[in-house]
């Protein structure tokens, strides 16, 4: 049932930290086509103003923040596939997080009036390491590596923000198909070269979602107030790297027949390697419970979209 304010026709204060990114950007362009105020928890104000043409109010720290808001949306987070786990990056990937988050929660303890809700991000890589062909439904147990250590903590970070009645929801995120960014832009440029293919044996699985979806699925949680707790933003039909592959090489028809040694990815990426020799069957149990309709269930239809095709 949606009995967020939106769904009367009431106007939403929304702030959102980290709405500069891949996700981020998209969900406030969203947001504001449907009339909600929003104010942007930023670092670069510049690229901020230039991407929402000064339509967002914009504040560097969340001390600067003295008026009430409706919700809180925090998608903050540094890039994790961007450089190697070195010890000082671990820790740079956890306090753009975690760190970000305790934050929030904290300026929330001290609200008066609080919001309803905080939508906090997090990812698939909370289950660890699946390569049996299992369904991930929201209570399935991790297996421990740092992917999933690190949204551990960052869901237990966010979920300190249970006031009251406030609702907290984590968003456990897959790879997001768009080509303005992300994983599939970085694929593409093999596959144009006619040199792409699965990465290693390609039986791990692959589980994505449209940037569509998923910006279609956060106002879903915003407005639907009977959803707490652990949600996967993933299509309902994930697929192993092989298959994706495939059907990434059909639909540009470029051949997919190249893989990509295990060894050179671990070589180039090292520990980091792991988001992608790895891999997580995760469904969108509680979405599809909740009555969610998503606009690409199937991979053919997001790349047929994405490409035009």
């Amino acid at each position: 049932m949606l009995l967020g304010l939106h769904f009367f026709g009431i106007s939403m204060h929304i702030l959102v930290a980290g709405g500069t990114g891949l996700i981020g950007s998209a969900l406030i362009k969203a947001l504001l086509e449907r009339g909600e105020q929003i104010t942007l928890l930023a670092r670069n104000f510049d690229k901020a103003k230039v991407l929402f043409n000064g339509h967002v109010s914009l504040v560097g720290t969340i001390k600067e923040l003295s008026i009430d808001v409706d919700a809180v949306v925090n998608l903050a987070g540094e890039p994790i596939m961007d450089k190697r786990w070195t010890a000082s990056r671990k820790q740079k990937l956890k306090n753009s997080r975690i760190g970000i988050t305790q934050d929030i929660v904290q300026w929330i303890a001290q609200c008066k009036s609080k919001p309803q809700v905080l939508i906090n991000g997090s990812a698939i890589g909370y289950y660890g390491h699946y390569p049996e062909d299992i369904a991930l439904d929201e209570n399935a147990k991790p297996r421990p590596c740092f992917s999933s250590e690190l949204c551990q903590q960052w869901e237990q970070a966010a979920a300190q923000a249970v006031f009251a009645e406030m609702r907290v929801c984590t968003v456990r995120t897959g790879v997001v198909l768009t080509k303005q960014g992300g994983a599939l832009k970085r694929m593409l440029p093999p596959f144009y070269m006619g040199l792409g293919g699965p990465i290693s044996h390609g039986r791990q699985w692959f589980s994505w979602i449209h940037i569509n979806d998923m910006v279609k699925l956060l106002l879903f949680l915003l407005d639907n107030d009977q959803i707490k707790g652990p949600v996967n933003a993933t299509a309902p039909n994930p697929m192993t790297n092989y298959m994706f592959s495939k059907t990434l090489g059909k639909t540009l028809r470029r051949p997919a027949l190249l893989s990509l040694p295990a060894r050179i990815v671990s070589l180039l990426l090292g520990e980091a390697a792991e988001l992608l020799l790895e891999g997580q069957k995760v469904v969108p149990q509680k979405l599809l419970k909740n009555g969610f309709e998503f606009d690409y269930p199937t991979l053919d239809d997001a790349l047929q979209s994405i490409f035009d095709r």
